[in-house]
């Protein structure tokens, strides 16, 4: 009897087996295909997205090549690339053509390329920030200070990987200024701090005593 009620359970699982493939066997089909091309697909855009970082990078290394041929085949070359690039191989080519014009006494020029750099939200912020810092290096000596310093503020911070550079410029600017005791206050902190790189801190403190002097 046993056997008799087993195949009686087995053939009404059948029924119903056959019962919901025929109900949502096309729903199961296409959600199959769905996982798989998805899969496939994902796959696919990874590799493509490879392939164009790859291609990419080749033509920033073509594009700083060109500086061999002379700083403004270098600028050509690079502000060319950046157009098209994607924004951090971009702002890397725009780092590279303002170094250019910085090799050929164009301050000014490079200075408005970081500003670019920096004024471009789609950079991550540690190049904007770069870009910021050495756009005022580049103005510092003729530069407004109060305008300067107000844009190296954000860099001063302690979370900043800039804010050394930052916080000497800023005691630089504020000497320039005619603020002798803030720059002083400024350089001795440097000279103090033991988180800053060696030469920060000697400058530092050469000026700090220089300043104290004064």
């Amino acid at each position: 009897m046993s056997d008799i009620f087993r195949e009686v359970d087995e053939d009404l699982r059948r029924d119903r087996a056959e019962h919901l493939f025929k109900k949502y066997g096309g729903a199961m089909i296409a959600a199959a295909v769905l996982v798989v091309a998805g899969t496939g697909g994902y796959s696919y855009w990874r590799h493509w997205q490879a392939q164009q970082k790859q291609e990419q990078t080749a033509a920033l290394v073509t594009a700083i090549s060109q500086s061999a041929q002379g700083p403004e085949k270098g600028v050509e070359a690079l502000s060319a690339f950046a157009g098209s690039a994607k924004p951090e191989l971009a702002a890397i080519a725009q780092f590279n053509a303002a170094a250019l014009l910085i090799r050929q006494n164009k301050p000014d020029e490079a200075a408005t390329v970081y500003d670019g750099i920096a004024a471009n939200g789609s950079v991550p912020a540690e190049y904007r920030d770069l870009a910021t810092l050495l756009a005022v290096t580049q103005r510092a000596e003729k530069g407004d200070p109060a305008q300067l310093t107000a844009k190296l503020q954000p860099l001063t911070v302690d979370t900043s990987p800039w804010r050394f550079t930052a916080r000497e410029l800023t005691a630089m600017l504020a000497a320039r200024a005619g603020d002798t005791e803030k720059a002083r206050t400024l350089y001795k902190q440097l000279a103090d701090d033991q988180q800053a790189p060696s030469g920060v801190r000697g400058r530092a403190a050469d000026l700090a005593s220089l300043y104290g002097k004064g």
